[in-house]
């Protein structure tokens, strides 16, 4: 697979460029499985330390977060989206976070500008899961569809769980938000929605793969064969950092840390195996890279190294 990597300049107008600071995107772009893969950004979010760290043994913690230059005080992880397209489809992996949820991300549709591609001009939204960052986005500020023209792909198991009434009940009190967010978007694009399961083909050359644990439907993607081969992989692996120095740990970012841990080990271990390329969403780099063997865990090497 032959990558590219360049800077976009989101267009402005003369008169902006003089008052405003350009934004640039760093995008990565690629040809796999007869489709262009092109990584877009929503921004990043903010996250405390603890989100990730909280109740882990603190001198083991230190030791594996040794090689990794992180902030002390919060996190910034970035939100990367995949975007595929060939003659037929512009296909968009996840909706971003949209103007709701953080102001630090919500970024997308500047993306997709830079990148050439209109909202009306999507095909289709497939979703590895239901949470803000992922799924918010389908609606602007007015509830209008952001990606009106676009059919939409979820999981069985995740779109149950966000639809189920009860959720908003049983998710615990931090995360009530996301339910009632979620189960709203939902109901906006219920009559456009497709479901499938474990190994269906969602849209030509793409598999859906079980990667349950993050939440409890979690979906990640696979398209072309060999050493060409590309995981879409949502929050499955949800860092550069200690999701790969130590991928059986509990991850707070789970909404089922045993299970998420198993996924996590599991992935990790095919894509070091087989060489597959992985995107993740939060992973540094525009999210595209390689896994490797390291000590006792893993390292991402980017698409760039």
């Amino acid at each position: 697979m032959k990558i590219n990597r360049r800077m976009v300049l989101a267009g402005m107008g003369a008169a902006a460029l003089a008052q405003t600071p350009l934004r640039a995107f760093a995008m990565t772009s690629a040809q796999i499985g007869g489709y262009e893969f092109i990584s877009v950004s929503d921004g990043n979010l903010v996250l405390p330390r603890s989100f990730f760290f909280e109740g882990l043994p603190q001198d083991a913690l230190a030791e594996a977060l040794a090689p990794f230059d992180l902030p002390q005080d919060q996190l910034e992880p970035p939100c990367n989206l995949t975007l595929l397209r060939n003659a037929e489809r512009v296909i968009l992996f996840d909706a971003g976070a949209g103007p709701a949820f953080m102001p630090s991300a919500g970024a997308l549709l500047d993306s997709l500008d830079a990148a050439g591609v209109a909202p009306e001009a999507v095909t289709d939204v497939v979703f590895t899961h239901g949470h803000p960052d992922h799924l918010w986005g389908v609606l602007d500020d007015f509830d209008d569809l952001v990606f009106p023209n676009a059919r939409y792909h979820m999981g069985q198991v995740e779109w149950d769980y966000w639809r189920d009434p009860a959720t908003v009940d049983r998710i615990g009190t931090a995360r009530a938000a996301f339910a009632v967010g979620a189960a709203r978007r939902l109901e906006a694009i219920e009559d456009r929605v497709s479901q499938f399961a474990d190994g269906d083909e969602v849209l030509p050359g793409i598999t859906a793969q079980a990667s349950f644990g993050h939440t409890p439907g979690h979906m990640s993607f696979l398209l072309g064969t060999g050493g060409d081969a590309l995981l879409i992989g949502g929050d499955a692996i949800g860092n550069h950092h200690l999701a790969f120095a130590r991928p059986g740990w509990a991850s707070g970012s789970d909404q089922d840390p045993e299970l998420g841990a198993k996924t996590r080990q599991r992935l990790l271990g095919r894509l070091a195996q087989e060489q597959i390329w992985l995107m993740g969403f939060h992973l540094p780099q525009g999210g595209l890279g390689r896994v490797e063997r390291s000590g006792e865990g893993y390292r991402f090497l980017g698409a760039a190294q």
